[in-house]
């Protein structure tokens, strides 16, 4: 099963939850959005029972909740740290989190514009964990027992507005820099441990090729942490980081112009594929 956000037309505010066809022609509509996060164990362990409709018809959005939180790790795989010059020994022994906010989040498709003080933008391949349930307190093991679902995701990154201070976040937030696959059920993935294949392509071009078993902070510990400061809750999201080869570590360094295509295709997953364009593409109701 693969879930999708859709809005059945393109004036209409009202986000469902759907399940994608194998072909990827048609969604059928499993419940709206918020009654989806009440229950997702529920909603993904039952064929969905609403109205079948064809993919053109219908706007695909993430089913994300206006509300929800979007934690993200960085420097999680060893060897990206090392790209950024961080010695084994240098690497905190919590996880570096940041957030982005929800309307930071595009799609499979979506075009992502080059903001226009940046000289591109740089790929950044990830898996994104869905919490299914809410924690308090919990322990790894609980923590990793709430998820509920796994996507393919882009952390599509401004650089330049990142080092501009020593806070991610302005660099993390771009307009649609945050295209996430559909959603497939945890029972359908198992655990990131067994070592889930990530690439990443621009152009065509592998950029990026690791597996999931070489994270250092778990998908468990991580929420287990954050469950001890603030309740995660149904429908909250953790981007598990990225690995090594990532654009500006290159020499020379090398970032997403308009009219490049970036594929970002995890084992069981899917791939996330977007195209992007330059800054005249941002307006007030594009973004």
């Amino acid at each position: 099963m693969r879930i999708v956000g859709v809005r059945r037309s393109h004036t209409d505010s009202a986000v469902e939850v759907a399940a994608l066809s194998e072909q990827g022609d048609e969604v059928t509509i499993v419940a709206p959005l918020a009654d989806f996060w009440a229950d997702p164990a529920r909603h993904l362990s039952q064929p969905p029972a609403g109205p079948t409709l064809a993919v053109a018809s219908v706007e695909r959005v993430p089913p994300v909740l206006p509300d929800a939180r979007v934690f993200c790790i960085g420097l999680n795989y060893s060897d990206h740290a090392a790209e950024g010059s961080f010695r084994d020994e240098e690497l905190p022994p919590y996880p570096t989190l940041f957030a982005r906010w929800p309307q930071s989040l595009s799609v499979d498709g979506a075009e992502v514009p080059v903001p226009s003080n940046e000289d591109g933008l740089d790929w950044e391949g990830e898996v994104v964990a869905w919490v299914g349930a809410p924690l308090v307190d919990a322990t790894p093991e609980e923590a990793q027992a709430s998820v509920v679902g796994y996507s393919a995701f882009n952390d599509l990154t401004a650089r330049r507005a990142q080092k501009l201070t020593s806070q991610w976040i302005l660099g993390k937030n771009g307009d649609r820099s945050g295209p996430i696959g559909p959603i497939v059920p945890a029972a359908e993935v198992g655990d990131l441990k067994q070592g889930l294949r990530l690439q990443t392509r621009v152009n065509g071009e592998t950029v990026q090729d690791a597996r999931t078993d070489r994270m250092i902070y778990s998908v468990g510990e991580t929420l287990s942490l954050i469950s001890h400061t603030l309740t995660l809750r149904p429908g909250d999201l953790l981007a598990t980081g990225t690995p090594a080869g990532v654009g500006y570590a290159r020499t020379p360094p090398r970032l997403l112009q308009p009219g490049d295509v970036v594929e970002v295709e995890v084992e069981r997953l899917g791939t996330v594929r977007n195209t992007v364009v330059g800054n005249e593409h941002r307006s007030a109701g594009n973004s």
